[in-house]
């Protein structure tokens, strides 16, 4: 049913990233991407998943190498079959993007309590463990549902 799916965040090098390659590893027989909501304005375009998620990722088995953050769009958005946000109000700005998207995108923690999965950029490694265990969380959830 869902065989593309899209992870999305704000600067696509945190969170989404991580939720990517979580559900590749996951899911290898679906295509799984992400991008963020707010990459360009915040110049982030094409630059690699953050240093303390990276080693965090490979810490559990898992290599961000290769990513690069790219700007949510609607075109973009259009290619997916399911939209994951890691926050409520991302879905409002995710639809201000892409309108038509709404009815195909839900919450990255909808499985683990419709939690939030809060954004630890420039925080301390014990932010980037609390967002990967809930991240992980949500990934094995959303696993056991596709």
């Amino acid at each position: 049913m869902f065989n593309r799916i899209l992870v999305v965040c704000v600067g696509n090098i945190c969170r989404s990233p991580t939720g990517e390659y979580l559900l590749k590893h996951l899911l290898p027989n679906k295509h799984i991407d992400s991008a963020g909501i707010a990459v360009e304005k915040s110049r982030l375009t094409g630059k690699p998943a953050d240093a303390t998620a990276t080693t965090l990722a490979a810490e559990h088995g898992i290599s961000l190498e290769g990513h690069a953050a790219k700007q949510l769009t609607a075109e973009l958005a259009s290619q997916y079959d399911l939209i994951l946000v890691m926050e409520k109000g991302h879905i409002d700005a995710l639809c201000s993007i892409a309108p038509e998207a709404r009815g195909k995108t839900m919450l990255f923690g909808q499985w683990i309590g419709q939690k939030d999965i809060p954004d630890p950029h420039r925080q301390s490694r014990e932010a980037f463990d609390h967002a990967w265990m809930l991240i992980e969380e949500a990934a094995n959830a959303w696993a056991k549902k596709i």
